[in-house]
Parts: structure tokens; sequence; C-alpha cells
């Protein structure tokens, strides 16, 4: 049988160009579908086949950078035909594509005899085409962005990091699975071809594929080549501009791939030391009176040294300077981590050691107390629903604070000392200095509640020291001096 005629399909440079995508898009699907489903078995496995994840990533970012230098290669060579050689623009979409497929799958379907004539381009060979470049548009922006989130976010928002990498990942598998099953089909199992080997195909092939590519050749109907001197007319401008816009996009791609700003500096690794990053911390059991003793080998949570039932907020006093100091070793750790070393004590509450007393004024002093079985300290009197405790107790206008209170806060006052439950004492009216009960500048007696009944309906009125200082309505009590609308606020209440 005679040997059958060849056509030349692909120069060189394209085969060349190619072979360079087929070897950078093998590296990328092979080193990124693992990454992507990273956590399952055989991703792991297939990862440490490869050398670790850090090796992976070094071979992803290298084909990645081979594949958008093979980009740009093809877009200056693809300009060079149209611009300077004036070739057609066969791989552009038309509608005779869209006529041509419906007239293949009647064919396939056998409504027709005759197979549609295709052009140097089919309809399948231009899906691919297209498919290969929005996919390496697609890859290349969102994988850039991940390789330098901090660097991408200072230009568009943060919200696309995310997004990027679903699309990453998606696309990644789409344009796997696209390779696998329509261009291995298409190129090597309906029929071996060797185009992109010897850069030829068979007449059988070109009649087949290329029909009307093939007789446009046989009737001498290819694209003239314009004369040496139009050509080097042409390249004077095209030159200058496709070198200046190759460069942008080189100095862009170095640009992207390694300027990175980092959120943490990077301490250098010393000889022969371990640093251990993550410590995870243990609770060690507190042993309830009765149960059995702890197991072997497991310490028993370190008393503390007095009685600090109820207390949580630890750190609002010994790590604030106001309290015994926490130990050197103890710096960084958190309320969380008190609670889970130190159990606490069952030290007896202590009585009163003296009775209240009744001053001039007829106010309460309190008694000597020691902390209550609970752990927090009782108040001398009734302060519930007080919660700004500074703004008498640290200003001079009531009861001063112990001397070793000093640089407490509010904060501090309700973790350590709990609300009385004491009954509401009678108005005093026998002391001298007293005001009368019957007075409306006097005080109610202390509620259960804690503030004390406004005698009026002061409802929505916060500057009480508007009226009541300014001895044109009725004036504040002697024992008032100094107080402040806060104060009026954490000690009386709206009836």
């Amino acid at each position: 049988m005679a040997e059958q005629k060849e056509y030349l399909r692909f120069s060189v440079p394209q085969r060349l160009e190619h072979w360079v995508l087929v070897i950078s898009f093998t590296a990328l699907v092979f080193t990124g579908i693992p990454q992507k489903f990273a956590g399952t078995d055989w991703a792991e496995t297939a990862i440490g086949w490869m050398g670790g994840i850090e090796r992976v990533r070094i071979i992803h970012h290298t084909a990645a950078v081979i594949l958008i230098l093979t980009a740009i290669y093809h877009v200056i060579a693809v300009a060079y035909k149209v611009f300077v050689l004036r070739v057609r623009w066969t791989m552009f979409p038309r509608l005779d594509d869209v006529l041509d497929a419906l007239d293949t799958i009647r064919y396939n379907l056998g409504l027709t005899k005759d197979s549609p004539k295709l052009d140097r381009y089919n309809f399948v060979e231009k899906v691919e085409y297209w498919a290969l470049v929005w996919g390496t548009v697609i890859m290349g922006i969102t994988g850039l962005a991940m390789w330098n989130p901090i660097t991408f976010t200072r230009f568009f928002p943060g919200d696309l990091i995310p997004a990027a990498k679903a699309a990453h990942g998606a696309e990644a598998i789409l344009a796997a699975l696209a390779i696998v099953i329509w261009h291995f089909y298409n190129v090597h199992l309906k029929h071996f071809s060797k185009a992109m080997f010897t850069g030829k195909v068979s007449e059988h092939q070109m009649q087949e594929e290329h029909a009307l590519e093939l007789e446009r050749i046989k009737q001498g109907k290819t694209d003239p080549r314009p004369a040496p001197e139009v050509i080097k007319q042409r390249e004077r401008v095209f030159i200058p501009v496709a070198t200046f816009a190759a460069v942008g996009m080189l100095i862009a791609l170095y640009f992207a791939t390694t300027y990175q700003v980092g959120t943490l500096e990077t301490v250098a690794r010393q000889p022969q030391q371990q640093i251990q990053i993550y410590v995870p911390i243990t609770p060690t059991p507190t042993l309830v009176p009765g149960a059995s003793p702890a197991p072997t080998g497991v310490a028993a949570a370190v008393p503390l040294p007095a009685d600090h039932a109820g207390r949580t907020t630890c750190l609002a006093c010994h790590g604030n300077g106001v309290g015994p100091a926490l130990p050197a070793d103890h710096a960084g750790r958190t309320d969380a981590t008190c609670a889970a070393c130190h159990k606490v004590s069952g030290a007896p509450a202590a009585q009163p050691t003296a009775a209240p007393t009744t001053g001039a004024s007829g106010t309460t002093a309190a008694p000597t107390t020691a902390p209550a079985a609970s752990g927090l300290q009782p108040l001398p009197a009734d302060h519930a629903g007080r919660t700004i405790c500074l703004a008498c107790h640290a200003n001079n206008v009531g009861p001063a604070l112990p001397a070793d209170h000093a640089g407490r806060t509010d904060a501090m006052c309700s973790a350590c000392h709990k609300t009385a439950s004491t009954p509401a004492a009678p108005p005093t009216t026998t002391s001298a200095t007293s005001v009368p009960a019957a007075s409306p500048t006097a005080p109610a007696s202390s509620s259960a509640s804690g503030p004390m009944p406004q005698p009026a309906d002061h409802a929505g009125r916060t500057t009480c020291l508007a009226c009541h200082a300014n001895l044109s309505n009725p004036a504040l009590p002697a024992d008032h001096a100094g107080r402040t609308d806060a104060t009026c606020a954490a000690c009386h209440k709206a009836p």
C-alpha cells in the first residue's frame, strides 16, 4: 500500500511550547490535587512520596512560574502572527463552529450521510484552546493571590482570598478531568495523533478532521507570506511594543512571586536547639472529698494559701500589682490556668470581732470580719444593685478603701466581696445630728435591693446635683458633700 501523504501542521516552536505546557501542567496537577485534599490518607501518602509538603509547594510554585512564562510567550507569538504576518484568526470562534457542531451531531446520529467539512481548527479544538486560556487566567490570578495573600489584600478585599482558594481548587479538578477525559480521547484514543511528535498529520486525518483546510491547501489558497521588506517594516513597530509589554509582564510576575510582607518576624533556628511551638494545657484533676485518690503519676492541685472560693478573676488582683504578685514562671498565664492548677481551700469563716457601731451622723460603721466560708468577704451594709463602688469609696465621699486596696477597680470589688443580706434598719431619729425621718431630704431606709428609694419620682433625671446642690431645692444631707451624679444613681433607685 502506498504511503500516505503528510501535511505540516505544527512548527518546531509550537511543539516545544506544547511540551513545556504538558510538563508544567502535569506537575501542577500531581502537586496541587493532594494539597486540595490534604488530610485524607491518599493525599498525605502522595505528599510523603514527593518529599513532604515543603518540597511539594516548591515544585508546585516552580511549575506555576513555568506555565505563566509559557503563557507570556504564547501571547507574544500569537501577536506576532496576527500583526506582522497577518495570518487568519483560525482559532477565533465563529458562527460556523456552531453550525459545524450541529451538523456533526446529526451525522453521528445517522441523520445525514456526509460529515461536515471542518477548517484548520475545528470546533472541538477551539473549545479546548479557549478552555485552556480561561483556566490559565483563573489559575494564575487565584494562585498568585494565595501565594502572597498579604500583598494581595493590600490592593483587594480580604474576602477574595477564600474565594480564590475555592476557585483555584475547583478549576484544577475541572482542568484535570478535561485533559484526561476529553483531550486524551480525541488525541490518543479516537486515533493516535503524531502531530506533536513529528509536526505532521496524515491525509486521512486531514480529510476527516480538517477537510476544508485540506481543500484550501490542494487549491493553493494558503495564506500568502508578506514580502520581507513589509515584515521588517512591521517589526520596527511590533518589536519595541512587544518587548515593553513582555518586560512589564515579567516584572509583574517577579513582584507577585517574590514580594511578601510577613506578619511575624522569622527567628533563625539556633543550632542544636529544639523549640516546642505548641504546649497544650492539661488541667490537673482536683481531688474531691470522699473520692478515690488520684491515679499514680497525677499531681494534685496545689492549694491556695487563703480561701478564694467564688473568686474567678484571679489576674484582676495578682496580675496588676494590687495583690501578691505572680511567680516569675507564671508570666502569660490566664484565669483558666489558675483554676486548672490550684484548688480552693475550705477554711471556715471567721465571725465578726466587733459589734457594729453607730456614728454621730446615724451611719453604721463596718464590723471587722474575716473571709467567709464561700471565699467572698461580706460587705458591712447592703450594696445589692450597686456596681460603681469606687464612685464613693475612692473619692472620699464614703468609707475609704483599705490601704492595701489602692489601684483596684470596680470589677475587683465584685470579685472579692459578696453582697450582704442584712435586714434594713429603721431610720435613726434620736441622734442630735441626724436628719428627721419626716424630712424630705433624709434618705429612705436601705431596702433589701440595696439602693435607697427616692422620696419622689425621678425617672429619666440624671443630673441630680443640678437641683440638690444649688440650695434652691431640697439640699443634700451634710454627709453627702462632694458626691457626684454617678454616686447618686449608684445608691438611690427610682420608686
